[in-house]
């Protein structure tokens, strides 16, 4: 299994980042990025199911049994690695897992280039000459971006988590010694606008985006349509609203616009409901 790298300079377990002392976008790329890792493995675990049209997505409903083994979550059980799937299922996660690794490598490779020292070199001694060559150490250090060459992936073998990690870094100034310069405004620019494209694709593609979702099954005691809400990132945070108004007869509360609403804890019952009438 491919671990990423134990980086000097990367926030510890616990570290909480104070986003009012930044500026706006720094803080929303650092945001961002950290959104697109965190679900990361789910979308690499969507890529080998087939899309389903229930809401909310499986990983939210907690009523029902622990999913089978092939079905866990990614994170800490798999490699956060894309990997090739000779039948992907889902070839809308497919599609956004590829772009957005492809992206986020690519532009690590612009940052490295514009705000990267070069590996130093050090004077040796061969056969009672004089030479120079590259420091072994320093173009080891596990806090730089090595880019990829026909024969070694460099830092891309870590896959795009470590790829996230690492752009966060660097938008939010960390420094390892001196092997950082600061980013310039144009840059950090580019990184906002790359993370916030791959977190847009990342919710897309597993549903999470707050569009609205037409159910495929009606409401279980009015037959109405059913249609769920999230708030972008959160699937936790799903309300679902029939389309009946006040005559559905559910036992739950109108909503402003006079509709039946579930959230929270009510989604639970809900779903039972849902499950009883299409057996």
């Amino acid at each position: 299994m491919t671990t990423q790298p134990n980086v000097r300079g990367i926030r510890p377990a616990g570290y909480i980042l104070d986003e009012a002392a930044l500026p706006a976008p720094t803080a929303q790329a650092a945001d961002d990025l950290r959104a697109v890792r965190e679900q990361w493995g789910d979308l690499l675990a969507a890529i080998g199911r087939a899309p389903r049209a229930e809401w909310p997505p499986r990983e939210c409903r907690e009523w029902e049994q622990p999913p089978a083994a092939e079905d866990a979550p990614a994170v800490g059980r798999l490699p956060l690695v894309l990997r090739e799937h000779p039948a992907p299922l889902n070839l809308t996660a497919l599609d956004a897992a590829t772009t957005t690794e492809r992206e986020l490598f690519e532009l690590c490779d612009v940052v490295a280039a514009a705000v990267q020292r070069p590996v130093r070199y050090i004077a040796t001694e061969q056969h009672g000459r004089g030479r120079y060559q590259p420091d072994p150490a320093d173009r080891a250090d596990p806090a730089r971006w090595s880019y990829a060459s026909p024969t070694d992936p460099g830092s891309r073998a870590y896959g795009l988590h470590w790829a996230a990690v690492w752009l966060e870094g660097r938008a939010l100034g960390e420094q390892s010694a001196d092997l950082f310069a600061p980013v310039r405004p144009l840059l950090a620019d580019e990184i906002a606008a790359t993370a916030r494209r791959a977190r847009q694709r990342v919710e897309r593609a597993l549903g999470r985006d707050g569009q609205p979702t037409a159910l495929d099954r009606p409401c279980p005691y009015c037959r109405g349509q059913l249609t769920a809400y999230t708030r972008s990132g959160d699937p936790a945070a799903a309300t679902i609203v029939c389309g009946t108004g006040s005559s559905c007869t559910a036992p739950v509360l109108l909503n402003g616009r006079g509709r039946r609403e579930w959230a929270g804890a009510e989604l639970v019952g809900l779903f039972v409901a849902l499950e009883a009438a299409a057996s």
